[in-house]
């Protein structure tokens, strides 16, 4: 049985009432008992953290190195875009992670279309809302993957028709 760990970051405590027209009405509450009862019924173990606190986020992460966590969903929020902090810890704990986005971040602000992330990451799920989350073949088959498959870039805007790309090192 694989371990996934769910994290999102900062202000998503708030979501159901936070901005709902960017982020959906969907509480956190709910997202994270889908998500459990997705991995539950594919056999997983879950975890859920979410913090508003960067280094909360980097000890958990480092944690995952050492504690069995065989896949880690990262919502990194705000820290999308500014946290080479965290994007460190996401690196050196060497564990395979998919990139989770409510809204689509290249479809709003221009400081919000890089994503410090996505490079290392299995995968981007984002535009989809509470739905990006529940994408249990997603999980399904990032937690049995090779180390390096490619990257699946998947946004609203080409609803339904990833781009996909292969890593630059392989």
């Amino acid at each position: 049985m694989a371990s996934i760990l769910l994290i999102n970051g900062p202000n998503l405590n708030l979501l159901g009432t936070r901005e709902p027209g960017v982020y959906g009405k969907t509480g956190l509450a709910e997202i994270v008992a889908s998500c459990a009862q997705i991995a539950e019924e594919s056999g997983h173990g879950f975890e859920h953290l979410q913090s508003n606190d960067e280094l909360a986020l980097i000890e958990r992460v480092q944690a995952a190195r050492d504690d069995g966590t065989a896949l880690i969903v990262l919502n990194p929020a705000a820290f999308t875009h500014q946290s080479v902090a965290l994007r460190d810890a996401i690196a050196a704990a060497a564990v395979p992670f998919i990139e989770v986005h409510l809204s689509n971040p290249k479809a709003r602000e221009m400081f919000r279309h890089h994503s410090l992330f996505s490079d290392l990451a299995l995968g981007v799920i984002s535009g989809f809302g509470a739905a990006g989350y529940e994408s249990g073949p997603c999980w399904r088959v990032f937690a049995t993957c090779p180390p390096r498959p490619p990257v699946v870039v998947i946004d609203a805007t080409r609803f339904f028709q990833p781009s996909v790309r292969s890593r630059p090192d392989g």
